[in-house]
């Protein structure tokens, strides 16, 4: 533990699964970080148009989301997350057949509301192989996994969107089904049994479990409700470097602004890759809101900034603080939301809480392709660090009103 990759050391087996996993995943993920540029520059959309379609796949992966999160806590895990991660699969691979044609939206809102039921049996699956001494640690490595499959991914996919955008989506469903492949030949159920969630009632922790349904047990952590409120501006912000950055940098440098963007995608996740386990290592002393506080501040910064860029080196520049916010972040907010999470309603709360957090992802193409139409890319950049700076203040009121309590 005295360095700083010593962090992952001795994690549970199933944690090394899932980072293997997650890396095939994550280089294959091409379809998001470019869905906007497809459907501008190939599709002809309107920016207002497809940041409403961008939404529209916000609000699909709702249902998504609450039918995963029923079922991982009544069937399980396990096969929640493999049957609705091959539906989504297969939904890409449908893609590449339709491309170039107004039905492959259609397919990818299919897709997006697959995803919307995977994403809580998941998460309920890594916070049950975890406990409050290894989770920190373990999140952290899976975020770093993410990543390193990320730093390859949006690379691959620049060159694929310009010569061969079939591939865009052939090659993100046959990434997703051989890392689907890996999680159902290696890992275990690990949804609690009956006797462990009903003993787990007494318990005198932070993720004691609760009698009744999920707005019940949601109201016995308003904390937890407020820092997932105050998440949503944070998400908001940082969304727009999946909607406004493309959009900018192909307005800024014309045909070769999507491989710009691209490299600067692929830049974020090479320096998530060389400074995750340095920031968890140095700021795993300091409280999770606080970080949480740091992290939001860094991004306040460098949106800030955007308002003046226009030169290739000043975007690079600006990558790195919004990628520290990014993973001091990252490696703290689904960690505290895991340890305040109650046993019993994991799968549940994996689902309620994505959704108060993602509406800020979920309106941000909407909200930002009109504030681009009418009053362009500077005032976006404005709004987007005032986000994030309320996003900075809530947090830290959390951390001070619990200090306070805390005496």
């Amino acid at each position: 533990m005295k360095t700083p990759l010593g962090i992952y050391r001795n994690l549970p087996a199933s944690i090394y699964v899932l980072f293997t996993s997650q890396v095939i995943n994550s280089a294959g993920m091409f379809v998001y970080p470019f869905l906007t540029l497809y459907l501008t520059q190939i599709l002809g959309y309107t920016a207002l148009k497809a940041g409403m379609l961008m939404t529209l796949s916000s609000i699909l992966y709702i249902p998504g989301s609450l039918i995963g999160s029923k079922l991982a806590d009544s069937i399980g895990r396990k096969p929640v997350m493999v049957v609705f991660q091959i539906l989504m699969d297969l939904s890409y691979i449908a893609c590449g057949f339709f491309e170039g044609t107004e039905f492959l939206p259609v397919m990818v809102l299919v897709a997006l509301f697959f995803d919307g039921a995977v994403d809580p049996a998941r998460e309920a699956l890594k916070t049950d192989v975890t406990d409050m001494e290894n989770r920190q640690n373990s999140f952290s490595l899976l975020y770093l996994g993410h990543n390193v499959g990320s730093a390859i991914g949006p690379l691959v996919a620049g060159y694929l969107f310009l010569v061969a955008p079939k591939w865009l989506f052939w090659g993100n469903g046959i990434a997703g089904m051989i890392a689907t492949t890996l999680v159902i030949i290696k890992i275990p159920e690990s949804k609690p049994s009956k006797e462990v969630l009903e003993a787990s009632k007494g318990w005198k922790t932070t993720e004691k479990g609760e009698d009744g349904g999920i707005i019940k047990a949601l109201f016995t952590r308003p904390q937890l409700l407020l820092f997932t409120l105050f998440l949503s501006f944070s998400w908001y912000a940082y969304s727009q470097m999946f909607f406004a950055l493309p959009l900018i940098t192909t307005s800024l440098f014309g045909p070769g602004g999507s491989k710009i963007y691209g490299t600067l995608m692929g830049f974020n996740g090479l320096l998530v890759v060389l400074f995750n386990p340095i920031f968890v290592h140095r700021l795993k002393r300091f409280h999770p809101l606080a970080n949480c506080t740091i992290a939001n501040l860094f991004m306040m910064v460098s949106f800030l900034l955007f308002s003046f860029a226009t030169s290739v080196p000043f975007f690079f520049l600006l990558a790195i603080g919004y990628t520290f916010g990014e993973i001091i972040q990252a490696t703290n907010d689904h960690y505290w939301i895991a340890n305040n999470t109650p046993i019993t309603h994991r799968g549940r709360f994996n689902a309620i809480l994505p959704l108060i957090i993602g509406s800020g992802s979920a309106f941000a193409p909407t909200i930002g392709g009109a504030i681009i139409t009418r009053f362009g890319f500077t005032t976006l950049w404005l709004i987007t660090a005032a986000a994030a700076f309320i996003a900075a203040a809530g947090m830290m009121s959390l951390r001070l009103q619990e200090k306070k309590e805390a005496v």
